[in-house]
C-alpha cells in the first residue's frame, strides 16, 4: 500500500502527518495560483478557503454564518479577521499569523485590540447574513480594512477575487473603488492537487467511517427507522475524533428509487435495500462514502442491480490513472436515458464524481453533463468520489456505491475500504423447518401456491 494511516495522537517513535507542513504547503500552492492569475488579491468567505489559507477554525456552527474573512494580498503574509475573542486565541496560539515587520493597514489606520505587534489575526466581522442593521456600516467597515491593505500593498488598482460574497460587501468594496472579480476558480485550483498531508488527513477521515459501516451493518433489522441510524452514526464518528458530521444520507425500502437525498423517519422492514452516504470531516478533510445493505435478504432484481452499479464503478476505476480525463470516465458510464431520466440535467449526481478535500464537490467534476464537452485531465496527487446508482427493474429499489481514489503516479488507489464487492445482507439470520431462510429470495413468497408450481391453468 502507497497510503499510510497512522494513530490519531501525536508520538516521538514514528513520523506521522506533519501538520507544519501541511499549512505551509497549503499556502504556498495557494500563493502560486495567486501569481498565476490576474488578480492583486484574494478574498474569503468561504469557510474551507479561510481554513486553507490561514489555517484557523473556530467550529462548524459557523459555517453558515459568513461572518469571517481573510485575505491575501501578493507578497504579503494572509490575514484573517474574526470575532474578538477568537483573534485573541488565534494572536496566542496560531504562531504562523505573526507578521515580521509594522506592515499592518490595522496598526496605521486603527487600534490593534491587545496585540504587542502587527498580526495576521485581527478582529473584525461581516453583516452575519444581513442580520446586522444595514445603517450599522458593518458593509462599510469591511470594504474599509480591504481597501486599506491593498493601498499598503499598492494593489488598490488590481482585481481583488472574492469566493463567496454578500450583495451588501460587493456593493461597499465597489463603492470604495475596488475591482471585484471572481476569485474561486483561484482556491479550487490551489486545492485541486492534495498534498502528501492532506492525503493523510482525508484517509483517516476514510477509515473512521469504515469503522462507522461495521457498526451501521451490525445494527441494521428490521424496526429501525432511518434517523436512528443517523444518530448511531454520528455518535460513532464524534466517538472517533470527528470534527463534524456533516450528514448521513440514509435511504431504505421505497424510497430508494427516485433517490431523495434526505433521510426520514421511515422504518425498515425486512427485505428492504437501503443505502447511506456518509459526509464528516477529520481535522477539516471531508468524505463522501456511499455503501448499500439488503436487509434480512435481497431480491434478485435488487441483487441485479448492486451488480450493475457495481460493474459500472470498477470500470471507472480502472481506467483512473495519470493522463486520463473525466470524459474518459463519464463515456463508460449510462446516459441518462437508459436509467430513466429524461436528460443529463434531471439524472445530475447519479453518475457522479467530485474532488474531495477540505470541502466536497471539489474538482475535478464527473459528469455527462459537463465533462465529455469540457473534459479535465486526471493528475497524480488528486483526490475524488466517484458514484454509481442503478435502479432495479421492480421499480421500487435501487443501488447506490461510492468510493474514494487517490491518482497515483501508475493508477489509483481506493481508501473506502467497507466491502462493497458484492451486495451485503444485513440483520438478524432467519431459521425455518428446513434451514437457514435463503438470503436471496422475493420479499413477498408464492412457492408453495398451486398457481406457482403449475397445478392452476
Amino acid at each position: 500500500m502507497g497510503i499510510h494511516t497512522y494513530g490519531t495522537n501525536a508520538v516521538d517513535w514514528e513520523q506521522r502527518l506533519d501538520l507544519d507542513r501541511l499549512r505551509t504547503e497549503r499556502l504556498a500552492k495557494l500563493r502560486a495560483e495567486l501569481d498565476r492569475s490576474s488578480l492583486g488579491a484574494l478574498l474569503a468567505f468561504d469557510f474551507p478557503n479561510i481554513r486553507y489559507m490561514t489555517a484557523t477554525h473556530i467550529g462548524t456552527w459557523a459555517n453558515d454564518k459568513l461572518i469571517r474573512f481573510s485575505l491575501l494580498v501578493r507578497g504579503a503574509e494572509p490575514i484573517v479577521w474574526d470575532f474578538g475573542s477568537a483573534a485573541r486565541h488565534h494572536q496566542l496560539y496560531n504562531p504562523w499569523l505573526d507578521h515580521a515587520g509594522p506592515e499592518s493597514a490595522d496598526a496605521v489606520h486603527g487600534p490593534h485590540h491587545g496585540a504587542s505587534k502587527p498580526s495576521g489575526a485581527r478582529a473584525g466581522i461581516s453583516t452575519l447574513r444581513g442580520a446586522f442593521h444595514p445603517g450599522a456600516g458593518i458593509a462599510e467597515e469591511v470594504a474599509r480594512k480591504i481597501k486599506a491593505e491593498l493601498e499598503l500593498h499598492g494593489l488598490l488598482d488590481e482585481p481583488l477575487g472574492v469566493d463567496v460574497i454578500e450583495l451588501p460587501i460587493l456593493a461597499a468594496l465597489q463603492q470604495a473603488g475596488i475591482q471585484v472579480t471572481d476569485g474561486q476558480q483561484v482556491f479550487l485550483e490551489a486545492r485541486r492537487i492534495k498534498t502528501k498531508d492532506e492525503i493523510g488527513l482525508l484517509t483517516q477521515a476514510a477509515s473512521m467511517v469504515d469503522a462507522a459501516y461495521d457498526q451501521l451493518y451490525e445494527f441494521l433489522r428490521p424496526g429501525v427507522r432511518e434517523n436512528e441510524t443517523v444518530g448511531l452514526v454520528s455518535k460513532a464518528l464524534y466517538d472517533m475524533g470527528s470534527e463534524f458530521v456533516e450528514g448521513v444520507n440514509a435511504i431504505s425500502g421505497e424510497r430508494c428509487a427516485p433517490h431523495p437525498h434526505v433521510y426520514s423517519d421511515r422504518i425498515i422492514r425486512p427485505g428492504d435495500p437501503a443505502f447511506f452516504d456518509i459526509l464528516h470531516s477529520y481535522l477539516g478533510y471531508r468524505t463522501c462514502y456511499y455503501r448499500t445493505f439488503a436487509v434480512g435478504s435481497a431480491s434478485p432484481a435488487q441483487h441485479d442491480a448492486y451488480k450493475i452499479c457495481r460493474e459500472y464503478m470498477d470500470q471507472s476505476i480502472a481506467l483512473v490513472k495519470p493522463g486520463a480525463t473525466t470524459a474518459d470516465i463519464v463515456s463508460i458510464w449510462p446516459t441518462a436515458q437508459e436509467f430513466g431520466f429524461a436528460d443529463e440535467e434531471a439524472a445530475f449526481a447519479l453518475q457522479y464524481g467530485h474532488g474531495v478535500g477540505l470541502s466536497i464537490w471539489e474538482k475535478p467534476i464527473f459528469s455527462r453533463l459537463v465533462s465529455l464537452d469540457h473534459p479535465e485531465v486526471l493528475e497524480e496527487g488528486m483526490v475524488f468520489a466517484l458514484e454509481t446508482y442503478w435502479p432495479a427493474r421492480d421499480g421500487w429499489s435501487a443501488a447506490r456505491i461510492e468510493e474514494e481514489l487517490v491518482v497515483t503516479a501508475d493508477g489509483c488507489e481506493v481508501i473506502t475500504k467497507f466491502p462493497a464487492e458484492d451486495l451485503l445482507v444485513a440483520g438478524k439470520r432467519y431459521y425455518t423447518t428446513g434451514g437457514m431462510l435463503p438470503t436471496r429470495r422475493e420479499a413477498q413468497s408464492h412457492l408453495n401456491t398451486p398457481v406457482f408450481n403449475g397445478e392452476l391453468v
